[in-house]
């Protein structure tokens, strides 16, 4: 038997409010733009971090670093073709042939302005 299963009712009721409360607490706690702010920090952070090591591999290894850009520039351009390519392609989908015919109440011989008059 499970320890949840023991607990009252009313404990887990209390525990749930307890939760809750403490929840609400530090969101009032921390405004919403401090929150964002923090965020911000942390990616900007880790950019910084991010692009350290990068410099630092890139002088090490300037072959690798140049055959990387290289393989970039070749997927840049691949994706661009692709794009380009399927912008022209033709929509995909059903097409039904309608044949043309003349309409019935439209005078043959006369001027078809008379007839709209």
């Amino acid at each position: 038997m499970s320890v949840f299963n023991q607990i009252p009712d009313r404990m887990i009721d209390l525990a749930e409010k307890l939760g809750q409360t403490v929840k609400q607490t530090v969101n009032d706690t921390v405004p919403g733009r401090a929150e964002k702010l923090l965020q911000t920090g942390v990616a900007l952070g880790a950019v910084r971090g991010g692009a350290k090591t990068a410099m630092r591999f890139a002088r090490r290894n300037p072959a690798v670093t140049a055959g990387v850009a290289v393989g970039a520039g070749l997927l840049w351009l691949a994706a661009r073709h692709r794009a380009k390519k399927a912008r022209e392609a033709p929509l995909e989908g059903k097409a039904v042939r309608v044949e043309a015919r003349r309409d019935s109440r439209v005078p043959q011989g006369g001027d078809a302005g008379d007839y709209f008059e």
